[in-house]
């Protein structure tokens, strides 16, 4: 229990700190941001090995963000890892800042890939799951994608290469907040059963509620327990968990947050912190 209560009370610092820094730049992703802090807090804070201070070592276990738009939330969980002093985040996409609208590798420690275009994400982890079993390592690449971006086909032929070569040291997580930046996915192109298809292309698939930190701590458990192949974790989350006005509306998907709606949003999440 005591170990719950601190993952959340970091998924809490972790909303504040989005909310910030999106009110401070005057621009970002808020919605995609907050549907997922508890998966990749979760993540970061008891399943992935790593060393803050050596961001390069060669036996990491890999976070690819996909969904390149939720790049606050990174920085945010980076700068809390120790990757980089937390200050750096005050200069969330402004002018010559490293933290960028989207994650650069090359400017930013701790991040594994560049994102910004949609649907790259599972290829390019399918790649470091490879190189692992290539180079006789152990580590493992877990991928975050959003329900929104499976719509487009290159996932889904990553993901046959993933069980054509049974990659069990890669890992797929799916934001599935049912919402995308024009509409919900329902109105823009149905997901259908999204664990039915990840099955149908050879992954073993759970779901499971993505804003239960324990809830994804079973499911991360299972994820690593004697796999034979890649697995997938769908999480059932909702676009701009945390702050009312945000759940589940799409307009939040690239929004500013102006002062007074910065001012209620910082109200909502002291309450939540009560």
């Amino acid at each position: 229990m005591a170990e719950l209560e601190k993952l959340r009370a970091g998924c809490l610092r972790l909303r504040n700190r989005i909310v910030d820094m999106i009110h401070g730049a005057g621009s970002g992703h808020a919605g995609g941001s907050l549907s997922c802090v508890e998966i990749v807090w979760t993540l970061y804070s008891e399943v992935l090995r790593f060393h803050a201070a050596e961001p390069g070592w060669p036996d990491r276990d890999r976070f690819v963000l996909s969904k390149g738009h939720a790049a606050p939330l990174l920085y945010a969980t980076l700068a809390e890892c120790g990757f980089f002093e937390p200050q750096l985040l005050d200069s969330f996409r402004h002018t010559g800042s490293p933290l960028q609208g989207h994650p650069d590798m090359r400017k930013v420690p701790g991040v594994e890939m560049s994102a910004g275009s949609l649907g790259m994400g599972i290829s390019a982890g399918v790649g470091m799951a490879l190189a692992a079993r290539l180079s006789n390592r152990k580590f493992r690449v877990y991928v975050l994608v959003g329900d929104g971006e499976l719509q487009e086909g290159q996932n889904w032929e990553a993901l046959a290469a993933a069980n054509k070569y049974r990659l069990e040291n890669f890992v797929v997580i799916v934001d599935a907040n049912g919402v995308q930046l024009d509409g919900t996915t329902e109105e823009i192109m149905p997901s259908g059963d999204i664990s039915a298809k990840l099955r149908a292309f050879g992954l073993e698939a759970r779901e499971c509620d993505g804003h239960d930190c324990g809830a994804l701590l079973s499911a991360f458990d299972w994820a690593t327990s004697k796999p034979t192949g890649p697995r997938a974790i769908v999480a059932a989350t909702v676009k701009g968990k945390g702050v009312s006005f945000m759940e589940g509306d799409h307009a939040w998907h690239g929004r500013r947050i102006g002062d007074e709606e910065y001012a209620i949003a910082r109200r909502e999440l002291a309450g939540a912190a009560q």
